[in-house]
C-alpha cells in the first residue's frame, strides 16, 4: 500500500504494542488474514466498544498472481514467497497466543490451478489453514468492513473493493432498515445474499458482480500498450465493459441518500494525493468524502506526470506507481457510470471485515452509540 505507511498506521485506534502483552488478562484476541494477488496481509487486534484496536499487523507483497495470467498456475517462486512471508505470521499469531483467527485466500487462488498445492504447502510448512474463499464472501466481508463508514441517511449503498486479482461491486438498498438501525444490519449482512430479500426491515443486496479484473490483472491485460494515455482509456473502459451483467449498471443511481464506499490502496492513494500528504496519515484518510470532480482532477494529474513522475511522486509511493493507474482506470469506470459527490474513501477491507464479523458473531462488539 502507498504512501508508505508507518508500523500501525493502518490500525484502527491503535495502541502501543506492550499494551497487550501476550497473557495478559484483557479481552481475547482475533486475527484476519487476507492472502491475495499481490499480498499476504494480517491483523491481530483485541475488541474495544463497538470496534476494535490492533496490537499487530504484517504486509507483505508477495506478487502470488505475478504469471497466473498465461500460465493458470501459481510459480514455484510466488508460492516459496507467500510461504515465507506465511511463517511470519505464524510467529505473530504464536506470540500473541491467538486463538480465535481467520485465515483466508482470494482469487489468485480461486483461480489458479494449483492452488491446493499452496495451501497444503502452507499448512505443512506453518501448521496454518487457509480457507479459500468464493467472491461473495469476499464480497459481504468487504461491505461489513465499511459498515462504520455508512451514513445513517443513506438509502442506496454501492461497495467497491479494487483488489489485485478482483474487483467487488455490491449495491445494498436501506431503504426499509431504521435509520438507527442501518450501520448494524450491514454488519449482519446475511451469507446468502439472495435471501436479504425476502428479510423485511434487513438490508437487501440489490445485485453483486465479482468482475476478474483487479489492479494487477487489468495491467497485465494491457501491457503490451505503450502509450501512457491509450492504455489507461482501453483498460477504463474494458473494465466498464464487464460490468453489463451488474444490473444497476442499467439504472442511474439514485441523485438523493445514495453514498459509494471505496475501498483499496487505489482508493486511499488517490484520497492521499489529493490532500498532498507526503507522508501518509489514515486518520485524515479513512472516512474522507471525495467527489467525482475531485477524484477526476487527481487521476489528470497522474496522466501529466507519466510513468517516470509517478514513480518518484511520494503521494504514490515506490509500492504502488506501477499499479495506480490500473486501479485509476477502475475507479474512473466507477465514476462514469454513477457520478457522486459522496464517495468516501475506506482503509479498511477484508481483513477488518473478518474481524468484524468474527468480534460479531462472538457478541464482544458493543453497539455503536453514534448519531
Amino acid at each position: 500500500m502507498a504512501p508508505k505507511r508507518p508500523y500501525g498506521a493502518d490500525a484502527l485506534e491503535r495502541k502501543p504494542a506492550e499494551a497487550s502483552a501476550p497473557g495478559a488478562d484483557g479481552p481475547p484476541l482475533y486475527a484476519a488474514l487476507d492472502l491475495g494477488t499481490n499480498s499476504c496481509r494480517m491483523l491481530i487486534a483485541a475488541p474495544k466498544g463497538s470496534g476494535f484496536q490492533v496490537v499487530d499487523s504484517f504486509s507483505k507483497s508477495v506478487q502470488l498472481g505475478r504469471g497466473l495470467e498465461q500460465t493458470g498456475k501459481l510459480s514455484k517462486g510466488s508460492m516459496s514467497r507467500t510461504v515465507q512471508a506465511l511463517r511470519i505470521c505464524q510467529q505473530k499469531l504464536k506470540r500473541h497466543k491467538v486463538t480465535e483467527m481467520r485465515l483466508v485466500a482470494t482469487e489468485a487462488c480461486r483461480r489458479a490451478q494449483n492452488a491446493k498445492e499452496l495451501i497444503n504447502r502452507i499448512h505443512g510448512e506453518t501448521g496454518l489453514r487457509l480457507e479459500i474463499i468464493e467472491a461473495q464472501e469476499e464480497a459481504r466481508l468487504a461491505v461489513i468492513s465499511c459498515a462504520p463508514l455508512v451514513s445513517r441517511k443513506t438509502r442506496n449503498l454501492l461497495v467497491v473493493d479494487i483488489g489485485g486479482g478482483s474487483t467487488e461491486l455490491v449495491w445494498i438498498d436501506l431503504s426499509e432498515v431504521p435509520k438507527s438501525e442501518r450501520r448494524d444490519s450491514i454488519m449482519h449482512l446475511s451469507r446468502d445474499f439472495a435471501a436479504t430479500k425476502l428479510q423485511k426491515g434487513a438490508a437487501h443486496v440489490v445485485d453483486w458482480i465479482s468482475v476478474p479484473l483487479g489492479v494487477a490483472t487489468l495491467r497485465d491485460q494491457f501491457n503490451d500498450v505503450q502509450d501512457d494515455a491509450a492504455r489507461f482509456a482501453l483498460m477504463s473502459w474494458f473494465f466498464e465493459e464487464n460490468l453489463l451483467d451488474f444490473a444497476p449498471y442499467h439504472n442511474s443511481g439514485p441523485a438523493d441518500h445514495f453514498q459509494i464506499v471505496g475501498t483499496s490502496g487505489t482508493v486511499t492513494t488517490v484520497a492521499a494525493s489529493h490532500l498532498g500528504l507526503k507522508r501518509y496519515d489514515r486518520t485524515k484518510v479513512d472516512g474522507l468524502r471525495m467527489s467525482s470532480d475531485e477524484i477526476d482532477a487527481v487521476i489528470r494529474s497522474y496522466l501529466t506526470m507519466g510513468p517516470a513522475g509517478r514513480r518518484h511522486d511520494p503521494r504514490i509511493g515506490s509500492d504502488r506507481h506501477a499499479l495506480i493507474m490500473s486501479g485509476a482506470a477502475i475507479l474512473q469506470a466507477m465514476m462514469r457510470c454513477w457520478p457522486t459527490d459522496r464517495l468516501s474513501v475506506a482503509d479498511r477491507g477484508l481483513r477488518e471485515g473478518l474481524l468484524y464479523a468474527q468480534m460479531s458473531a462472538d457478541g464482544v462488539l458493543e453497539e455503536d452509540p453514534s448519531e
